[in-house]
């Protein structure tokens, strides 16, 4: 399985890029969050320079943070430092939306958006809408300000069948976070399959891949599966699971009671309630961060195994070929502890 390192935005990072390329991974990413971390295009625009052959990825962008324009133009300027080396990752903002106290945008406009992108950033026209206005649009003068010829590779956050529809029809890939159910991952091929077939984008969706951004962590001889040093290792994407379940009362609702109570937590140790107009002011406070002391309570035994790749060299190497055989083409790992000596540990355990 392909390998690959994702880091929030900010400066410095293009320095783990270098180090991820010189040590064979396959690509580099950075999240999207306003308002949490730095902005994505600045700091891939540095990677760019740091690095030759690395890809370079947004994990994931939005509708509602930018205009397709904008969006297009950054991601063509991005192209012409690293020809044929992007990789842009679109979502509804389930994050990047809440930690602006907004709700995510709708399938439709993440399918709009993002089929407006492939076709903007490859030179060709979309259609640009603002209220009851549209026009046509296109790059006017790409040549000497943005890549136009070097394919950019799209792919679509999902968790299910509808975002995997979504793929399907534009021939995209797609992309996960901390979803290490095989069964949900062979569940997502049929339904990109079959809208593939039916919007006639078959033979681009077989060339696409699929991505699993996640954390991992090798026991030591005797180390506990549940103490601290594992916990701040992945309990960022268990935090992450937490504050869903703030956001989320369809997903808190069928979470076991241990974790449910883990929310409840959060919510006390946060000062807020899950009405409270600005609770993202608190909710997000060190998001994707490594795990702040107090919060390592929160972090229960069941939520270390459904969130987070942690075991023996050999239990982690197991599950990763069932991954792989659900579907999962590149394992995209987290490292939050001391992120220059964890990408090295990582070339190890994943050559």
């Amino acid at each position: 399985m392909r390998t690959g390192i994702v880091m929030p935005a900010g400066p410095g990072v293009e320095h783990l890029a270098a180090r991820a390329e010189e040590l064979g991974f396959s690509s580099f990413w950075v999240y999207d969050t306003p308002m949490v971390h730095g902005d994505p295009f600045v700091s891939l625009a540095l990677c760019a320079k740091a690095t030759h052959r690395i890809r370079l990825g947004i994990g994931v962008t939005s509708p509602a943070l930018r205009s397709a324009p904008a969006a297009a133009a950054a991601l063509g300027s991005l192209n012409a430092l690293a020809p044929g080396r992007m990789i842009c990752g679109v979502g509804t903002g389930n994050t990047s939306r809440r930690t602006l106290g907004m709700r995510p945008t709708r399938m439709a406009e993440l399918e709009s958006f993002t089929a407006a992108l492939r076709d903007l950033t490859a030179g060709r026209e979309s259609e640009y809408r603002e209220g009851t206005r549209s026009s046509r649009v296109r790059f006017l003068h790409a040549g000497p300000y943005v890549n136009t010829e070097d394919p950019v590779e799209f792919v679509v956050a999902a968790f299910g069948p509808k975002a995997a529809a979504v793929a399907g029809r534009l021939g995209a890939g797609v992309i996960s976070f901390g979803m290490h159910d095989p069964a949900a991952w062979s569940a997502l091929s049929p339904a990109r399959r079959a809208a593939a077939q039916a919007a006639g984008s078959t033979e681009k969706t077989e060339k696409t891949r699929s991505y699993l951004m996640s954390s991992l962590h090798v026991l030591a001889d005797g180390e506990d599966r549940y103490g601290d040093l594992v916990k701040d290792s992945m309990g960022h994407i268990a935090l992450s699971a937490l504050i869903l379940g703030v956001e989320n009362p369809a997903f808190r609702a069928v979470l076991p009671q241990k974790e449910a109570a883990a929310v409840d937590r959060l919510l006390q140790l946060r000062g807020t309630t899950p009405t409270h107009p600005n609770r993202h002011h608190t909710l997000y406070h060190n998001y994707l961060g490594r795990l702040s002391p107090e919060d390592r309570e929160l972090i229960v035994p069941s939520l270390v195994d459904r969130f987070g790749l942690v075991g023996t060299r050999d239990e982690i190497t197991e599950r990763i070929n069932v991954l792989e055989k659900s579907g999962v083409d590149e394992l995209v790992i987290q490292p939050v502890v001391d992120p220059e000596t964890e990408v090295a540990e990582l070339a190890r355990l994943l050559a």
